[in-house]
């Protein structure tokens, strides 16, 4: 047992002495290296710097387009009332007086059809004509009147 025990004390000792011995000889071929006396210069080189710039317009997207068509206002309606006077005969005059007043009715209605027209005796009423008095083409006094259940002109 003390065989083994004391020849690894003695690698020990071995170890450290080639140890020692590496360095010296790494110093010594290091040292031999620089003494050249020569002076070793280094440049800096520059550094190249490369600067990349770019840039992109993007495309033209689709145009959209909307056609909006305008729809036409309602136009107020017009309505025309031609207000005349109404000539009407004294109850007892007859035909054969003297004629001049009967031409000056002959023809003037003042209440006239959408149209345009004189009413005459027998044809419907207007709601808006309702109880009125006027003369038909030929200048006789007719009155809108609720009969048979109807509102109508009739003769006055």
């Amino acid at each position: 047992m003390n065989t083994t025990h004391h020849s690894a004390r003695n690698r020990r000792p071995r170890i450290r002495f080639r140890a020692a011995g590496l360095l010296v000889a790494g110093v010594i071929v290091a040292a031999s290296g620089c003494s050249s006396g020569q002076p070793v210069e280094t440049k800096a080189k520059p550094a190249t710097t490369v600067t990349a710039t770019v840039t992109t317009t993007p495309e033209p997207g689709p145009t959209v387009t909307e056609t909006v068509t305008a729809k036409p206002k309602p136009r107020p309606t017009v309505t025309v009332t031609h207000t005349t006077t109404a000539r009407v005969a004294a109850a007892g005059s007859g035909s054969s007086g003297s004629g001049g007043s009967s031409q000056d009715d002959t023809g003037t209605c003042s209440i006239r059809s959408n149209a345009g027209n004189c009413y005459s005796a027998g044809q419907f009423c207007r709601n808006s004509d309702h109880g009125s008095v006027t003369t038909n083409a030929s200048g006789a006094a007719i009155k809108c009147t609720y009969s048979s259940n109807a509102w109508r002109w009739t003769y006055a």
